[in-house]
């Protein structure tokens, strides 16, 4: 178990914790370990936006602070699946569009949308501290559930990144994250806000690896990458929305 959180804390942070095939190849094949780790994750991220300082200040402190703490890998995964996403042809062409280094607009306006989107989310939580906290590590941990879920549901396109898990893993393999994801969901309750930011998120999973297999055949390291990064973002959003609604 040490090495599996080793494995899933190296691989998912820039915390300084070394990297060995032994941890590698304990963590891919544990996918609970997303979501545990996730809860580490978001715990550290939420602290900017607890500090005395104006709420736009916090929000910006919270994005800066999110990929110092996860570093900008998963942010590479974003940029090829925007440029994949806009361009024109059929599925051999947008697999040779993710392959490719060249930033096309729909790189930079898929990131710009993941920082806009995670600086409105931190704006919001910054301006109502009592629970933001709680709603950040709901929606890291809904982030790292539907890594999982892809990986668990998903089948690899070429021998890669994404490939490490999903020719490990199986949908049966999807129990254990979402048993993890439980105190979660528990974390705002009675109100439903945490719940919603989990479930939301591990929707956005769901869905990737539903559109990446119409669209590009299946899930790679990149359908990886940008799920972490795009069901962080619907998770903090739904949490938020179904804070103030509730």
């Amino acid at each position: 178990m040490l090495n599996v959180l080793r494995g899933a804390v190296g691989f998912l942070t820039r915390l300084p914790v070394g990297h060995d095939e032994a941890a590698w190849e304990a963590f891919r094949s544990q996918p609970a370990a997303f979501p545990l780790v996730g809860y580490g994750i978001g715990a550290l991220a939420a602290l900017p936006l607890l500090a005395p300082v104006p709420p736009a200040t916090a929000a910006v402190g919270f994005l800066a602070w999110l990929y110092i703490l996860t570093g900008i890998n998963h942010l590479d995964g974003v940029a090829d699946l925007g440029d994949a996403a806009v361009v024109h042809g059929d599925r051999e062409r947008r697999q040779e569009v993710l392959a490719d280094t060249t930033v096309g607009v729909g790189a930079v306006a898929a990131v710009g949308i993941v920082f806009v989107g995670l600086a409105t989310a931190g704006y919001t939580l910054a301006e109502l501290p009592e629970r933001a906290a709680l709603l950040v590590v709901a929606g890291e941990v809904g982030a790292k559930t539907a890594v999982a879920l892809a990986a668990c549901l998903g089948t690899a396109t070429h021998d890669g990144l994404g490939a490490q898990f999903t020719d490990r893993l199986h949908y049966r393999h999807a129990i254990a994250p979402l048993v993890v994801t439980v105190p979660a969901v528990a974390l705002t309750w009675p109100d439903p806000s945490a719940l919603v930011a989990v479930a939301a998120a591990g929707m956005c999973g769901v869905g990737m690896v539903v559109w990446a297999r119409r669209t590009l055949g299946g899930v790679d390291g990149d359908v990886l990458g940008a799920t972490a990064e795009l069901a962080r973002v619907v998770g903090l959003h739904a949490g938020v929305i179904a804070w103030t609604l509730f």
